[in-house]
C-alpha cells in the first residue's frame, strides 16, 4: 500500500514520491483482530448474542425491548423500539470504551440517513459528489440513463489506452456507490469487467455513468413503514450478454414489502447453453440469498424463518427447479446450481411466475432504453429524496 506524503511533512527533493506504507494502520497486524475479540467479548458480557447468519450483529432483548447492534470496525449502530435501553447499553459501553455519542443517525460511512414520519430515506450525494469533482466532471451535462441500450463492448480494443490507475479508482468510487443506487447496479458492474486494459471507449461508457450520476445527484432509496411485511424476491438474467467469454449476468433483487432491501448483478460463473439455464442459475443464487435473508428475519424478530418467495419469469426455469428427475438437457448443470431443488421441497423458497413486464431485476441485467429505465427505477424504490417529507 502506498500513500501520498501529509502536507507539511513532504521531504524536500521528494515532493513527487508516495510513502510505502510497511506497518498496519492500527499498529499491529494483529490489532483488528484483536479489538473484534475484545468488542466480542463486551457484548456477550452485556447480555448479548451474535447472529448466527450475520457475524456483525448482535442482539439482546425480545419484542419491543429488543436491541439491534450492528458492528463496522469500530463503528457502532444501535437500534431499538425502547429509548431507555438504549440509554442504559451506551452507559454500560462508555464504562467499558471510550465511546462518541453521535446522537440519532444521520451520517453512516459515506451513507447519508434521514428519518421522518414519511420513513427513512439514504443516499450518497456528498460522496456522490466527490466522485464527479475526482473525475473533472463536476459541471458536466447528465445523462437520462446511466448506459445506452444494446450497447456491446469488448476487453480488445484497438482505441488508444488510457490510464488505468484512474479509471480503477473512479470505478472502485462507483462501486461503493452502489450500495444505496441498485439502479446503477448493472452499469457500474458492466464498466468494471475493463479495468485491467482500458481505453477511450470503456472511458466513453464509464463518463456516461457519471453524467448519469451528476443527473441524480441526490437519488437514493426510500423506506416506508409497513406492519408485518413478506420477503418478495426476483431473479433474472440475460443470455451471453458479455461479449468476450459469453456468459450471462444474473439480477436478484429483494423487497421488504414495499422496500428494497439487497440487490445483486454479477455475471455468472459458466457459459450455458439456454435461456432456461441462465434462469435457473439465477434463480439458484437468488434462492441462497433469499433464505440467508428469512434466518436474518426471523433471528430479528424472534421467531422461525418463514418461506421466502422468490419470482421467476421463465416457466421453463421454474419447471427445471421442481423437477426432480435430470434429463439430457440439464445433466451438465455443476451440481452446485440443483441446490435449489432441495430448497423448493423442503419449501424454504416458493417459486412464483411473472410475466416479463412485472420482472423488476430486469434493470439489473441488461441497459434499458430510457423510458422503461425510469420506470423500473421508480418502481424499486430510487427516489429523488430531496422530494420526499
Amino acid at each position: 500500500m502506498y500513500v501520498e506524503q501529509p502536507p507539511g511533512f513532504v521531504l524536500h527533493g521528494h515532493e513527487n514520491k508516495v510513502l510505502h506504507l510497511v506497518k498496519a494502520l492500527y499498529g499491529l497486524r494483529q490489532a483488528p483482530r484483536a479489538w473484534y475479540a475484545k468488542l466480542d467479548e463486551s457484548l456477550i458480557r452485556l447480555g448479548f448474542r451474535r447472529s448466527a447468519s450475520e457475524h456483525a450483529v448482535y442482539l439482546r432483548g425480545t419484542g419491543a425491548r429488543r436491541l439491534v447492534v450492528g458492528v463496522y470496525v469500530d463503528d457502532l449502530i444501535i437500534a431499538g423500539g425502547n429509548q431507555v435501553d438504549i440509554d442504559t447499553f451506551k452507559d454500560q459501553m462508555k464504562a467499558t470504551f471510550k465511546m462518541s455519542d453521535l446522537g440519532l443517525l444521520h451520517y453512516y460511512l459515506g451513507l447519508e440517513v434521514s428519518q421522518t414520519e414519511a420513513g427513512i430515506t439514504i443516499c450518497q450525494s456528498s460522496y456522490a459528489a466527490k466522485i464527479l469533482e475526482t473525475a473533472g466532471l463536476t459541471d458536466c451535462n447528465s445523462s437520462t440513463t446511466p448506459m445506452g441500450p444494446r450497447l456491446k463492448l469488448s476487453k480488445v480494443s484497438l482505441a488508444p489506452a488510457i490510464d488505468p490507475t484512474m479509471y480503477r479508482s473512479v470505478v472502485g468510487s462507483l462501486q461503493y456507490l452502489v450500495n444505496t443506487r441498485p439502479d446503477l447496479a448493472y452499469s457500474v458492474g458492466f464498466i468494471s469487467r475493463f479495468m485491467e486494459n482500458p481505453t477511450t471507449e470503456h472511458l466513453a461508457v464509464m463518463k456516461r455513468v457519471l453524467r448519469y450520476v451528476a443527473g441524480t445527484l441526490h437519488f437514493g432509496c426510500h423506506y416506508k413503514r409497513k406492519k408485518d411485511p413478506q420477503l418478495v424476491g426476483y431473479s433474472d438474467s440475460d443470455m451471453a450478454g458479455d461479449i468476450d467469454t459469453r456468459k450471462s449476468t444474473s439480477g436478484i433483487l429483494f423487497f421488504l414489502g414495499d422496500n428494497t432491501i439487497t440487490w445483486q448483478s454479477q455475471k455468472q460463473k459458466i457459459v450455458v447453453l439456454s435461456s432456461c439455464e441462465a434462469e435457473y442459475i439465477a434463480a439458484s443464487t437468488g434462492a441462497c440469498q433469499g433464505m440467508w435473508l428469512a434466518r436474518l428475519l426471523a433471528e430479528h424478530k424472534g421467531e422461525e424463518a418463514n418461506t421466502a418467495t422468490l419470482k421467476i419469469d421463465n416457466e421453463s426455469a421454474i419447471a427445471l427447479s421442481k423437477n426432480h428427475v435430470f434429463h439430457d438437457r440439464n445433466k451438465h448443470i455443476d451440481i452446485r446450481y440443483h441446490f435449489i431443488h432441495e430448497c423448493v421441497e423442503e419449501d424454504r423458497v416458493r417459486l412464483q411466475s411473472i410475466g416479463t413486464t412485472e420482472q423488476l431485476a430486469d434493470i439489473l441485467t441488461k441497459a434499458l432504453g430510457r423510458a422503461h429505465f425510469c420506470e423500473m427505477r421508480s418502481r424499486i424504490g430510487v427516489v429523488d429524496v430531496q422530494h420526499i417529507h
